[in-house]
C-alpha cells in the first residue's frame, strides 16, 4: 500500500469518526433545541464530511476496465 493510500485512509478513518461524534451532537440538540442556529451549523457541516469521505471511498477503488 503506498504512502498516499495510507495517508487516504487515516483521513477517512478522522472523517468517519467525526461524521459520528456529529450524529451523536446533533441527536441531543434535536431532542432539546436551544439553538437553532448552531443545529444547522452542525448539520452542514456534517453533510460536508458525508461528500469528503465518499470523495475519499472512491479515491481508494481502483478503476477497473472491463
Amino acid at each position: 500500500m503506498s504512502g498516499d493510500q495510507e495517508t487516504l485512509l487515516r483521513r477517512l478513518h478522522e472523517l468517519r469518526s467525526e461524521h459520528r461524534d456529529l450524529d451523536t451532537v446533533i441527536e441531543r440538540l434535536v431532542q432539546h433545541p436551544l439553538n437553532q442556529l448552531q443545529l444547522q451549523r452542525l448539520k452542514k457541516r456534517k453533510l460536508l464530511l458525508k461528500d469528503e469521505i465518499t470523495y475519499i471511498e472512491n479515491s481508494l477503488i481502483p478503476d477497473n476496465i472491463a
